[in-house]
């Protein structure tokens, strides 16, 4: 199949997007994902035991959850889009391994397999996504 340069684009932007995505939850900079979210966003990360609702109420969640974990990677590879004008869906997988934050005690990790299941929207700063869903692969603890 080949590609236009508009194609080659579209897809280099989403795969940048979902990249920053990690980088700014594995960094803690949650208030920063208004950059990679549209404003009436919906995600959901209920399948690996998160919340489901607004940005907003998605940032209070992590803000509240995340300082539990020491250290956090999310991989992100497999990406398949399906690009349509200034619409696009997206699967993609992530490989997330987490290290608790124990006092005084060996930091356990755990290791989560999942995919985004993502709708995005080309908008006047760029790609954003409208809505993510978590689909649960596995989640495996030592």
């Amino acid at each position: 199949m080949t590609m236009t340069l508009q194609q080659i684009s579209d897809r280099l932007e989403l795969q940048d997007l979902v990249t920053r995505y990690s980088h700014i939850i594995d960094q803690g900079d949650y208030d920063d994902l208004i950059d990679i979210f549209t404003r009436d966003a919906w995600i959901d990360y209920t399948a690996m035991g998160g919340v489901k609702g607004n940005l907003e109420d998605v940032v209070s969640f992590l803000k509240k959850v995340m300082p539990g974990f020491s250290n956090t990677q999310h991989m992100v590879s497999n990406y398949m889009f399906d690009i349509s004008g200034d619409e696009a869906t997206g699967r993609v997988m992530c490989f997330n391994p987490m290290e608790r934050s124990v006092e005084g005690e060996e930091k356990p990790v755990f290791f989560l397999g999942f995919w985004y299941v993502d709708e995005y929207c080309r908008t006047s700063s760029g790609w954003r996504i409208k809505k993510r869903i978590e689909e649960k692969s596995y989640h495996f603890t030592p």
